[in-house]
């Protein structure tokens, strides 16, 4: 019985046990259904092989899409007291914060850089939309201030890539301000002739398209984003008609004049030197 239980029967559990595979390793593409290993989709910027699917980047990832290392300094955001309302609902605001600061070791949703790209000096901003939907409040509002601000003082270009739900509920009205405190942050820039162009990524909507999204002396839209204000089903609802079916698509808007250039993301660093060296 000893010689079963020491020696055949943990040979026999070697021989079956499966060999652990790591979890996520794989993708599923939303459009085709193909699979795409990770390291692949990676290396493809995050786009399907198969059907030029766009899937989301996060902020850091276009940063590197970008710009090497020692072509950028980040600049700290202006300390913001959390939480004005005092606002709960299933978590404290506060709470809330301190799961997505630590799960993205970010301040919040804005990352603001001074850089050079191609040797061109700029100014550029990154919404995180993995840092409570990319949502807009005070201290996102005062990054695009405190970044318009800069760019006036130091005579460069502001790039922005956008990617928000809109306007941070839980600052409520607060929230809502920074809609036209922004386009006032813009508005010096064109008081100054200083050059201002927006990315607009998946997603881009509610009050961020409302504001500071839409007023670029140049848009740029990637490939098969969403942009819009309300959702498309908000709309259908309320009109109670069918819409298109790329209604709010990157594509649709530069049919219709809302956005000056649709790009795929490998192009996208190429469009931008191209414009920056034309207003250089």
């Amino acid at each position: 019985m000893n010689w079963l239980t020491n020696f055949v029967k943990p040979k026999l559990n070697a021989l079956v046990k499966r060999k652990e595979v790591p979890e996520n390793l794989w993708s599923n593409c939303p459009a085709c259904g193909s699979m795409i290993h990770h390291k692949d989709l990676n290396e493809n910027l995050k786009v399907c092989s198969s059907c030029d699917y766009h899937f989301r980047m996060n902020a850091e990832e276009r940063i590197k899409m970008l710009f090497s290392q020692d072509e950028i300094n980040e600049i700290d955001l202006d300390i913001i007291s959390d939480d004005p309302l005092n606002f709960a609902d299933k978590k404290k605001y506060k709470d809330r914060l301190k799961e997505y600061r630590k799960k993205t070791k970010r301040k919040d949703a804005f990352i603001l850089l001074e850089g050079k790209l191609n040797g061109i000096k700029i100014i550029s901003g990154f919404m995180n939309f993995e840092f409570m939907g990319g949502s807009m409040g005070r201290a996102v509002g005062s990054a695009i201030v405190k970044g318009s601000k800069m760019a006036v003082e130091k005579k460069i270009p502001f790039v922005i890539f956008t990617s928000s739900g809109g306007a941070r509920m839980q600052e409520g009205i607060v929230s809502l301000m920074q809609m036209p405190r922004t386009v006032a942050a813009i508005e010096l820039l064109n008081q100054n002739q200083i050059p201002y162009i927006v990315v607009l990524t998946e997603p881009t909507t509610g009050g961020v398209t409302a504001s500071f999204a839409m007023l670029g002396d140049i848009t740029i839209a990637e490939k098969g984003s969403t942009i819009g204000f309300a959702g498309k089903r908000v709309i259908q609802d309320t009109i109670r008609e069918d819409l298109p079916v790329d209604f709010q698509k990157a594509e649709y808007l530069k049919e219709h004049g809302m956005v000056d250039i649709v790009s795929h993301r490998r192009d996208i660093k190429k469009t931008l030197i191209s414009i920056l060296k034309h207003l250089h």
